[in-house]
């Protein structure tokens, strides 16, 4: 059994960073509770949340929380403030595990894959408590900076907390090599490969498919984050009859 630890930064009088209308608190909670429920369709796994509702927990406890379990990993979400922009992620700036630079390396491509069009401000090492207070191997993800009015943008959108949630999950499952509860589901006619299943944009994706919008890639894949060309988003747009 493989325990995750997920927690939501900040919460109850800890606000967090706010900004456009947006606190910290709140998001750190709605992806971290995405993260899990999709965590749940996985073999193998037990999550464990440091907070599910708006309260207070001191930093040290956040920890202790992971120590007792004696969890696999811990993953600490934050949203960024001070007029940058972009994804970062941070480990502890002691020493620690090859496992522990291996999980970052893994989950922040994920991250990155899933949330698309964002700057990446790098993979980074920090004396942050939750890092440097727990036994396990832990990362923080700093996704997006809450006073920037186009990254608010983002972070107000359901689908994009939805995007960096399938992100983090991602990177945990290749991290861990967990499967999903049942096998794979069956592939469309019109794939060979199943990239589709578990994405956040599944439904969209299937249902451009079934209606010969879009089409899988010669080598039987769909790859839903890889970018449009001008020349196939002409072919897209004729297939929909919005060309004279």
């Amino acid at each position: 059994m493989t325990k995750i630890v997920l927690d939501a930064g900040h919460g109850g009088t800890d606000s967090g960073a706010v900004g456009n209308g947006l606190r910290e608190k709140d998001l750190t909670l709605n992806i971290v509770k995405k993260i899990g429920d999709m965590l749940k369709d996985y073999e193998g796994v037990e999550i464990i949340y440091t907070r599910t509702d708006d309260r207070f927990i001191e930093l040290s406890e956040r920890a202790a929380i992971a120590n007792r379990a004696k969890a696999d990993y811990f993953i600490s979400v934050h949203i960024n403030a001070g007029g940058g922009t972009g994804f970062e992620s941070y480990i502890f700036n002691g020493n620690v595990s090859t496992k522990t630079v291996a999980y970052q390396n893994v989950i922040h491509a994920e991250i990155m894959k899933a949330i698309g069009g964002v700057r990446d401000r790098g993979k980074k090492r920090a004396n942050y408590a939750v890092l440097r207070l727990t036994n396990m191997p832990a990362i923080l993800t700093e996704n997006l900076f809450i006073d920037n009015p186009r990254d608010a943008a983002k972070l107000k959108s359901d689908q994009f907390l939805q995007q960096i949630a399938y992100g983090h999950v991602q990177g945990i499952v290749k991290a861990f090599g967990l499967k999903k509860k049942g096998g794979q589901t069956t592939v469309q006619k019109n794939t060979v490969k199943d990239d589709i299943t578990g994405h956040w944009a599944e439904k969209s994706i299937r249902k451009a498919m079934k209606a010969g919008i879009i089409k899988g890639k010669k080598d039987g894949t769909f790859a839903p984050n890889e970018p449009v060309t001008r020349a196939q988003l002409a072919i897209i747009l004729d297939r929909l009859g919005l060309l004279k």
